[in-house]
């Protein structure tokens, strides 16, 4: 761990760094609460050793600053003049923990040790909280989705940008997420941001994080998602949408690991490893001028295109089976699998939405049925076998155009070319996709 020492005495935080490095972690000093808040807002700190008593501040002060500058920080108090009042007031403040001076390094590392673990446990409740259960989406036979995960988990031991290709659904979050979990900084955080689910103000200040009166509505400082995921992995969910003046701020941060928050002039650094997926073409879209070449041939260090779910119909036994006893384990029932005709009907769909389609039709299936095998009349209307719809058949109009709808979809890349085929916008045919399942 990264630990800062703020004491105005120059032997302890001697004795404290030669202590720390001897347990193998890195260390910084400062003489004074203003110098230690410098550095914390030019660099990274995982604890702040922090004297009570300073000579011309007090440290109660500066624990409140500190906090304010480097919010994940576990900051331990370290004083001569302990009482139980100022340990109080300490911990209501946010500190960690409270040392005694002078505190053996035993006492010292025993403290270390509790962070450590508290962090661990941090960040696996983080990440079972925004993770469900998502292992089936990897399960695999088919020779070329294990050749794509063959190439990531290789790619994982490494710390090199990595960028994932694939249509909307394959899992390429998933993937992301394994590739975290299997490489060096897997204790750590692992932090997605969704980079169309904001307008570029928003966004560049969930990425980066603001200021206080940055820009309407940013009514306190906010730490962004770079500053969580220090350490970790940031993960930038379809990054082919991400407006072209924050792509040169991504694109500092690649490359110098330098940031500055929204209405700040600091600059701050991160470490971070960053994971990129796109479902669209980012070749064509430099060469439209949507997308910076220096920014993608930064990103398209480690690239591989996840399967779509129709590429690779010889797992889809396997992962309907895994999915189902998930789902069922989740809900409380006891759904054992599908009967031959149910995996006949899912086999005969062509999947447009991919793994997440299916994990909502299985999800549907297993939530509704009252058997302990799904049926057919279990699945969704949609999946089910359909009497044959031609033009000029006994059917009703909404049927044919459904069908058309899913057909075109199948067979072109996007939604965008798709809803140009079909003569409608894309906000009509996403409505319409939504409507039919």
């Amino acid at each position: 761990m990264r630990v800062l020492i703020v004491d105005d005495e120059k032997n302890i935080r001697r004795a404290f760094s030669l202590a720390l490095e001897a347990m193998g972690h890195d260390s910084s000093s400062a003489s004074t609460g203003e110098i230690a808040l410098q550095e914390l807002r030019r660099d990274s700190f995982d604890v702040i050793l922090l004297d009570l008593k300073l000579s011309e501040e007090s440290g109660l002060d500066v624990l409140t600053e500190a906090l304010k500058v480097s919010p994940r920080a576990a900051v331990v108090v370290v004083t001569a003049f302990a009482s139980i009042e100022t340990a109080v007031d300490a911990m209501r403040r946010g500190a960690f923990d409270y040392l005694p001076k002078p505190c053996t390094p035993e006492q010292l590392r025993q403290v270390l040790a509790r962070i450590e673990k508290t962090r661990r446990l941090e960040n696996k409740v983080a990440e079972l909280e925004s993770r469900e259960n998502l292992d089936p989406d990897l399960a695999t036979s088919s020779p070329l989705m294990a050749k794509v995960l063959d190439v990531a988990y290789k790619a994982a031991e490494a710390d090199a940008t990595i960028l994932i290709l694939g249509e909307s659904g394959t899992g390429k979050g998933v993937l992301a997420r394994a590739i975290h979990r299997r490489s060096p900084r897997k204790e750590q955080a692992f932090i997605t941001v969704s980079c169309p689910s904001l307008s570029k103000e928003l966004l560049e200040g969930e990425l980066f994080g603001h200021v206080k009166g940055a820009f309407t509505g940013a009514v306190s400082d906010r730490w962004g998602k770079v500053a969580a995921a220090d350490r970790g992995t940031l993960f930038l969910d379809e990054i082919g949408d991400l407006p072209l003046d924050i792509q040169a701020k991504l694109l500092r941060l690649l490359q110098e690991r330098e940031y500055e928050r929204v209405g700040e002039a600091n600059v701050r650094r991160a470490n971070v490893r960053v994971i990129a997926a796109t479902n669209r073409n980012l070749a064509e879209a430099v060469a439209a001028g949507a997308f910076r070449e220096d920014l993608f041939y930064r990103l398209n260090v480690i690239s591989f295109r996840v399967p779509p779910l129709r590429e690779r119909m010889a797992d889809l036994e396997n992962t309907v089976r895994l999915l189902v006893q998930t789902l069922s384990a989740r809900a409380g029932k006891k759904v054992e699998g599908v009967t031959p005709e149910a995996l006949a009907a899912l086999r005969a769909y062509h999947w447009p939405g991919n793994l997440r389609e299916l994990r909502n039709v299985l999800e549907r299936a297993v939530t509704l049925t009252r058997n302990t095998v799904l049926e057919v009349s279990d699945l969704a209307e949609t999946i089910q076998p359909a009497a044959d719809i031609r033009v000029g058949s006994r059917v009703a109009l909404e049927k044919i155009e459904n069908e058309h709808i899913r057909l075109v979809v199948a067979n072109t890349k996007n939604l965008e070319e798709a809803a140009e085929v079909l003569g409608i916008d894309p906000a009509t045919l996403y409505r319409r996709r939504k409507k039919i399942g």
